[in-house]
């Protein structure tokens, strides 16, 4: 069925095609037998597939990255998906458009996408709002946390920490994204005395929100992979050091190697298959860095469960899809994970977890 419909979304402007998706999982969300119907055949429920991490229970390893439930609105439709976790955002204190249109671009010739949206949301208030009326799914949601683009950065602690404290009983875990190629100067918060003082304040932050409400909520950093072995070797260490709770390995990419396409020309962050083997490569070098102290999620260009099951090798605990949705469909998560289970039977393996421990070899 999707090859059919991706022939006409495919024909379709891509923001618009993806608004068009957007209300579809809306529509699904009101019509709850419908919905359960629908997760009942997406699920694939298999306890060698569960695992446990940053306090909290994943089904399955596959999550959806941040950046496809932009405003927090359809992440109990996307759980219907037979996704392990759903991450929302990114979020800003303030509303904001975003950047110019056109900003999201199809490569069909190397299936990827370029995008320069620029964080485009509808603010944390609005947010909050959206979280107290839907639904909570029986999956881990995550939240993605960014500033506004004209929040300079010696301010931009204000922003993530205003995140954490209006959305804190919403989230299972947080993520300071510092690390899209889209908000002017936002990489720059990478470098370790620029992260120190960030993750400084946030980590404080978010050990006074605990305290005061009783819970302690998971903080992970998005990484690019752009960067130098030395500066992830500096961002990691200095993470670590300051307490943070887990690494998500990698962000989009401003690299362009091998691509055939015509529109790789358009600037922002390159997505899809020709980041694969650039972020499971990353993906062990963070976890040589890290050494199992904290989980990694290891997203970027995972179409298959190979793609997943090689991050899985490297280091990863759990992994992320966004851009082999587009190319794969609704039913990925349900593929990767028959697919992850054929794979532990070839190799003997027990559970997820144990893949993980191939890491260490």
């Amino acid at each position: 069925m999707y090859a059919t419909l991706r022939r006409m979304l495919f024909n379709m402007d891509p923001e618009a095609a993806h608004e068009m998706t957007i209300k579809g999982l809306q529509l699904l969300q009101t019509l709850p037998p419908l919905s359960r119907l629908y997760q009942k055949s997406m699920a694939v429920v298999d306890p060698r597939l569960q695992t446990t991490h940053l306090g909290l229970t994943f089904p399955n390893p596959v999550g959806l990255a941040a950046g496809f439930d932009k405003h927090a609105t359809v992440y109990p439709g996307l759980a219907a998906l037979g996704f392990g976790f759903v991450e929302v955002g990114t979020l800003t204190p303030r509303p904001q458009s975003g950047n110019p249109k056109p900003r999201l671009f199809r490569l069909p010739e190397d299936e990827a996408v370029i995008n320069r949206m620029g964080f485009n949301n509808h603010g944390m208030e609005q947010a909050k709002h959206a979280f107290d009326a839907l639904p909570r799914p029986a999956i881990p949601i995550g939240i993605n946390l960014g500033k506004n683009k004209d929040t300079p950065n010696e301010e931009a602690a204000l922003d993530y920490q205003k995140g954490l404290e209006t959305l804190y009983a919403y989230g299972d875990y947080f993520v300071i994204n510092i690390s899209s190629p889209n908000t002017v100067g936002l990489r720059d918060l990478q470098q370790a005395a620029a992260l120190k003082e960030l993750l400084t304040a946030v980590l404080g932050k978010r050990d006074q929100l605990a305290a005061a409400q009783g819970m302690t909520r998971p903080v992970l950093l998005k990484v690019a992979p752009d960067l130098t072995r030395e500066q992830v070797e500096d961002i990691i260490i200095a993470a670590l050091e300051l307490g943070i709770d887990g690494i998500i390995a990698t962000n989009t990419t401003l690299a362009r190697d091998g691509l055939t396409s015509s529109r790789q020309v358009e600037t922002g962050g390159l997505s899809g298959r020709p980041l694969t083997a650039r972020s499971t490569e990353f993906i062990h070098h963070v976890y040589q860095l890290t050494k199992g102290r904290v989980p990694i999620i290891g997203v970027g260009g995972v179409f298959n469960g190979q793609d997943a099951f090689d991050k899985i090798k490297a280091g990863a605990n759990l992994v992320q899809v966004y851009t082999g949705m587009i190319y794969r469909g609704p039913s990925i998560a349900k593929w990767i994970n028959q697919e992850l289970l054929r794979l532990l039977e070839q190799e003997q393996l027990s559970s997820i977890e144990e893949a993980v421990g191939l890491a260490h070899r």
